[in-house]
């Protein structure tokens, strides 16, 4: 027998919809996958969730969501979904170890920040390397701040990065930004900001957080080092939608398209936070989707049983 609801994903998203789910006593199987907790668990603090005046580690905040969602049901299921079939119901999900079958499916895969790929960026995540300025800028307050990008979104957090930071220096690996006019003439006149055109940053250096990194010239291969005590990232995100393609329809950045309510092209898929955020990007903006689309599925789910009850009956 079919069960009623999968969650893809365990992050604020997936853990608000299991929330909501359980307590509609819809008993969601939830499929933690490979990273619990999503970006989020790798921010070392918090604050800027309400509900915690006092902030609090990005782990715990997350272990707090998952204890909440099994009091009401939620099934925390430690596998990984590797293959989906949407084209008949019962939907059909596939691990490495088994099959499932369900009615209805919460897409909640989100997405990943594009890395660098360089010595020292792994090491340093949440200690200095970041990849969120709403997230962590407050920390580097009248601190050395580096920007890594030349888009919308570097020049769009890097502007916001100057609340904070002493000096924001915007890296990018070429001559021109590929950012718009007017973000450009905004970040050009904001006396905060400097930039650093043709190069690339080779290295990230520190002791137990980031002192300095190492740039590299495009142009002539010259290197040298730059004190920074905040390392942003911001070279686009990547979801978490491969799976799906050829299932679910998506735009051209492999984002899902939903319609104001998160149902997906396929009835009885919906989806929850960045797997369709592609603008907002934060924890409770996750965790409202999240919401919604279990809403949304308990409501899927409800017609679903009287349309069953009625031909029954009939």
């Amino acid at each position: 027998m079919a069960d009623k609801l999968a969650i893809i994903g365990a992050g604020p998203a997936g853990l608000t919809a299991a929330l909501y789910a359980g307590r509609a006593f819809l008993e969601p199987l939830v499929f933690v996958g490979p990273s619990f907790g999503g970006q989020i668990a790798t921010t070392t603090e918090v604050e800027n969730f309400p509900g915690f005046p006092n902030g609090l580690q990005g782990p715990e905040l997350t272990a707090l969501m998952r204890e909440q969602a099994e009091k009401f049901g939620a099934r925390m299921v430690e596998e990984t979904i590797e293959k989906v079939d949407f084209s008949r119901r019962p939907f059909r999900l596939w691990s490495s170890s088994r099959e499932y079958e369900v009615e209805a499916v919460i897409v909640a895969t989100g997405a990943t920040p594009r890395k660098l790929g360089i010595p020292g960026e792994e090491e340093f995540i949440g200690r200095g390397v970041s990849y969120c300025a709403t997230c962590d800028g407050f920390f580097f307050r009248d601190k050395e701040i580096m920007v890594v990008g030349g888009g919308d979104s570097a020049f769009q957090e890097g502007l916001f990065l100057t609340k904070f930071g002493r000096r924001v220096r915007i890296v990018h690996r070429r001559d021109e930004f590929r950012a718009g006019a007017v973000l450009q003439q905004r970040a050009m006149q904001n006396p905060k900001i400097e930039f650093i055109k043709s190069a690339v940053v080779e290295r990230i250096i520190g002791n137990g957080k980031v002192s300095e990194v190492v740039l590299k010239s495009t142009k002539t291969g010259e290197t040298w080092t730059e004190p920074v005590d905040g390392f942003f990232v911001f070279i686009g995100h990547e979801p978490n939608t491969q799976m799906f393609k050829g299932q679910l329809a998506m735009d051209d950045d492999g984002y899902l398209i939903v319609d104001k309510r998160l149902h997906t092209s396929v009835p009885g898929v919906f989806a929850a936070g960045e797997v369709h955020d592609n603008w907002f990007k934060q924890a409770i903006t996750s965790a409202g989707f999240g919401c919604m689309a279990a809403m949304e599925a308990e409501k899927f789910l409800a017609a679903l049983e009287s349309e069953r009850t009625g031909a029954a009956a009939r």
